[in-house]
């Protein structure tokens, strides 16, 4: 089964794979990824489009704009992962 913290860790490598610019920026689970990381709006469709794919999860486009920090993209893929 799948822990939070093997969600957190790939959800990390996507994000530095989508954003290079952010290797080696500390990402936490209180990390808000658009303004303390600088990712815009196209960025962030593209990491949630990546981790819908990598995760084999859909989040329906309306609950993106309530995902603000790392904490809470992953609480969003845990809860759609089966046997969560």
């Amino acid at each position: 089964m799948i822990t939070r913290s093997d969600i957190l860790e790939k959800t990390r490598e996507v994000i530095y794979e989508c954003a290079p610019e952010l290797e080696g920026t500390p990402l936490e689970e209180s990390t808000v990824i658009n303004t303390d990381t600088g990712v815009d709006s196209m960025g962030f469709t593209l990491i949630i489009c990546r981790l819908e794919a990598t995760f084999d999860v859909r989040i329906p486009p309306r609950q993106w704009q309530k995902l603000s920090t790392l904490g809470d993209v992953v609480t969003a893929i845990e809860k759609r992962l089966p046997n969560a």
